[in-house]
């Protein structure tokens, strides 16, 4: 069986750079994942990356609009209002006058953005129109002091009466000066307040509000989140779902409803907030979507963070410990792709791992409302790649110094050009680049070698990996599967190459083991093409006969390909072409025969018939025996002079001339005539009726081996055909436009009156000693020459043989040769072939 070459592990880096390296490869690999380790952790738990952080999720958030509550309208007090009612701010019978015509809407809810912390005398007017409607208020928490308490500024003692709910507004900004997020708690140890939206949302969630008449409750996730919220005493901070319409609620200018130019079905039944747009007021913030919007107005925030806690899309950000675990899986993912990837791959594994945590934030973001910061994971790879590359780069720079100087010194074991001296000079870098070149040319000069080699050998070499599937191909082997319409060898399995192959014979130097192992490769063939197969290798290496599909015969044999170890690592397939061999075999049994039986039975015959004569008594040949020694000698003279014939039309060159078919095709008619004559049978000849038709029957071959031709084929069909018959024997030249592309030729049709020829009996009638009629008409003799030395002759000329005959009708011989052209018409010039 075929050894299996060792593996080596990816992991086992001593096999790879040798055993100090190996253990420099793990620790190196070891620090630059603690490395990654650091950077994450410093990037989450350390909050470095914090401003990256938001400018991340403020670039989600801009990305991507999402739907708005239409029950919700925003009442502003804009720059036309002020410019109406005149300057802010205004009498608090005005604040009233407006929310008596909001409570002729009915409207579920009305939320005042504005403070009312002093007292005023029209206090009791606008508590009244508090009333009116489900109102609510809000207050101002003050920073908290020293000691960490906090003052609540509420609204004038009637307007707190009257008002529905009472809730904080105030508004964090992160350290860059932008409002993402809210708190829905606020306080100090000793009193804790709602935000003003939540109590809003709270009073939806009890059925204390409705929305066009109908119960609206908030998500059960909101529900739950705000309950949690109000028994851990915290603040239950949520980021707000800013979006590039967060500006797009319903909108009405202050005055527009004070003058009663609103329809009330506009707010009946929705919620209405009240809060300053106006921009003198300056009641604005920056958010993650001010780079589209511009600051954002606090009557809108609120309007968002109500929005959110009514459809329960309160964005939670995750913590910094979750996000540091979650950031390693990439890291742990690279760092793995490291020991198994080349640089390249390594780089893509980078790229898509940098994309895969900014793909995976952002579906958290849009789909389950949880922020993710994919930062500290982007960051991990980032400087982890760059800097392992450089560690790998220095080793392998290294490794390869060393390697190409030891190959720069072994000799060079092919014939070289002068080359000019090379000075490793420079750099480090160049010096392993000259190294490298010197390497590559050599390793250049021996592919070239080896493919020479191979291209040169006239012979199909094949060369398969270790399973079989065939590597190389030599010119010779793809032309010989070009020549069977095979598909190219390179790419597919040994066995499917040459399974078109039919096995003959297997080759064995013991004569005894020959019919065992013939017996045993039949069996298995064709399991015998697959190199992979260890039982079969003794017998491949020894080689089988096979035949191709076009009735050629090859040898094939198996050779193991080793490496510098012994260890196998393929095969070489060669197939040596034998058809040449074989046929020159034939060639010499057909010489034997001849000499041995056909040449030598009439000799014996003469020997025999001398012997007789010298014992008779008397001296005289009778004339019997006379005539019994002349047909046996003439038989003998007939079968050298056939063969010889033959011979020379196989193998020596004809003198070429410029001849007429006509006159050729008369002269091999009287040469038979005497024969034809004696059986009374007519020679008829057509060779044209008109001169002009003479002038189309040139041809340029050589006259006596034509003759001898046309001879043979009349001969034949005298010999064959009973007395009282006629053989007709006809020129004729057939255009070039019979076949296209194909030059003008010229044909004689020798047809006999004969037996005939069986149709069985036919694919073998140009073989050499095949005779017909031999049990039927034991009275003709012949060699069974006469035929092959016809197909031989024509063939050789350029052109062909077809017969067509049926036993009791006779037999049509044609035979088609090219015309010659006018300028060989017109300088008959011999030439040899």
């Amino acid at each position: 069986m075929p050894t299996t070459p060792k593996r080596l592990s990816l992991v086992d880096l001593r096999a790879r750079f040798g055993r100090r390296a190996g253990r420099r490869f793990l620790i190196e690999w070891v620090s630059v994942g603690c490395l990654g380790i650091v950077v994450i952790l410093l990037a989450s738990v350390g909050r470095l990356s914090t401003g990256v952080d938001l400018l991340v999720y403020d670039q989600f958030l801009s990305a991507r609009a999402r739907p708005l509550l239409p029950e919700i309208v925003v009442i502003e007090i804009d720059n036309a209002s002020v410019a109406e009612l005149g300057r802010w701010p205004w009498p608090r019978s005005v604040h009233a006058q407006l929310l008596e015509q909001i409570a002729k809407a009915k409207p579920a809810a009305v939320i005042f953005d504005v403070l009312f912390t002093e007292a005023n005398p029209e206090d009791a007017v606008l508590a009244h129109a508090v009333a009116l409607s489900p109102t609510y208020l809000p207050v101002l928490l003050t920073p908290p002091d020293a000691s960490g308490r906090r003052t609540v500024v509420e609204p004038v003692a009637p307007l707190a009466h009257a008002a529905a709910g009472l809730g904080h507004i105030n508004l964090e900004v992160d350290s860059d000066g932008i409002v993402r997020s809210v708190a829905q708690f606020q306080g100090d140890a000793g009193s804790r307040w709602p935000q003003l939206m939540v109590t809003v949302a709270d009073a939806f969630e009890r059925g204390a509000l409705r929305l066009h008449g109908k119960a609206w409750r908030p998500s059960p996730a909101s529900v739950a989140a705000r309950q949690a919220a109000h028994d851990d005493s915290g603040e239950d901070r949520f980021l707000i779902p800013f979006g590039s319409n967060a500006e797009n609620y319903a909108k009405l200018s202050f005055a527009s409803v004070l003058a009663g130019n609103v329809p009330a079905d506009q707010l009946r039944g929705r919620i209405v907030v009240i809060g300053v747009t106006a921009s003198g007021l300056y009641d604005r913030f920056a958010t993650p979507v001010s780079g589209e919007l511009g600051p954002l107005p606090g009557v809108y925030i609120h309007a968002n963070v109500l929005d959110t806690l009514l459809t329960g899309r309160e964005i939670q950000p995750a913590g910094s410990w979750l996000v540091f675990a979650v950031s390693l899986l990439p890291l742990a993912v690279l760092l793995a792709g490291f020991l198994v990837l080349s640089p390249r791959r390594s780089l893509l594994l980078t790229v898509g791992l940098v994309l895969l945590a900014a793909v995976a934030s952002a579906g958290w973001l849009y789909g389950a409302r949880f922020w993710m910061s994919p930062v500290p994971a982007i960051v991990g790879v980032v400087v982890v790649y760059p800097i392992w590359n450089w560690r790998r780069l220095e080793m392998t720079m290294a490794y390869l110094r060393k390697e190409l100087q030891r190959l720069a010194d072994e000799p060079h074991l092919l014939p070289e050009t002068p080359q000019r001296r090379r000075e490793f000079s420079g750099d480090v870098l160049e010096q392993h680049m000259a190294l490298m070149a010197q390497a590559a040319q050599r390793v250049q000069d021996m592919k070239r070698f080896v493919w020479d080699s191979l291209d040169s050998m006239p012979e199909p070499i094949l060369v398969s990996d270790l399973r079989g599937v065939v590597l190389i191909a030599n010119h010779a082997a793809k032309a010989h599967f070009a020549r069977l319409g095979a598909p190219l060898p390179e790419g597919r399995h040994m066995q499917a190459v040459l399974g078109g192959l039919t096995l003959v014979k297997t080759i064995d130097g013991d004569a005894a083991l020959d019919a065992e192992h013939n017996q045993f490769a039949h069996a298995h063939w064709p399991a015998l093409l697959d190199p992979t197969r260890g039982e079969f290798a003794a017998l491949m290496a020894q080689g089988v006969e096979v035949r191709d599909a076009n009735a050629r015969d090859h040898l094939l044999r198996y050779a193991t390909c080793t490496n510098a170890q012994g260890e196998t690592t393929g095969w070489i397939a060669g197939l040596v072409d034998v058809s040449a061999l074989h046929a020159a075999e034939r060639q010499r049994e057909d010489a034997l025969r001849l000499l041995s039986h056909d040449m030598r039975s009439p000799q014996a015959s003469i020997l025999a018939l001398v012997e007789i004569e010298r014992a008779r008594t008397e001296p005289a040949l009778a004339r019997d025996l006379l005539g019994r020694i002349e047909r046996y000698a003439q038989r003998a003279l007939t079968l050298a002079d056939d063969f010889v014939q033959l011979a020379r039309a196989e193998s020596q060159a004809y003198v070429l001339e410029p001849v007429n078919l006509d006159e050729l095709l008369i002269d091999a008619s009287d040469e038979v005539w005497p024969q034809a004559h004696a059986k009374r049978i007519t020679l008829e000849t057509n060779t044209g009726a008109a001169a002009d038709a003479d002038d189309d029957h040139w041809i340029c071959v050589d006259r006596s081996l034509m003759t001898r031709t046309l001879v043979n084929i009349l001969n034949n069909a005298v010999k064959y055909s009973p007395p009282d018959t006629h053989i007709e024997c006809s020129v004729d030249s057939e255009p070039s436009t019979v076949v296209p592309g194909v030059a003008r030729r010229v044909s004689c049709t020798i047809r006999d009156q004969g037996y005939g020829i069986p149709k069985e009996q036919q694919a073998g009638l140009f073989e050499r000693f095949r005779r017909f009629h031999a049990t039927e008409r034991p009275e003709v003799g012949g060699a069974g020459l006469g035929m092959a030395f016809v197909k031989t002759v024509v063939t050789r000329h350029g052109g062909d043989v077809e017969v067509v005959s049926a036993p009791g009708d006779g037999t049509a011989f044609t035979i088609r040769l090219p015309a010659l052209d006018d300028q060989q018409s017109d300088s008959p010039v011999a030439r040899r072939t």
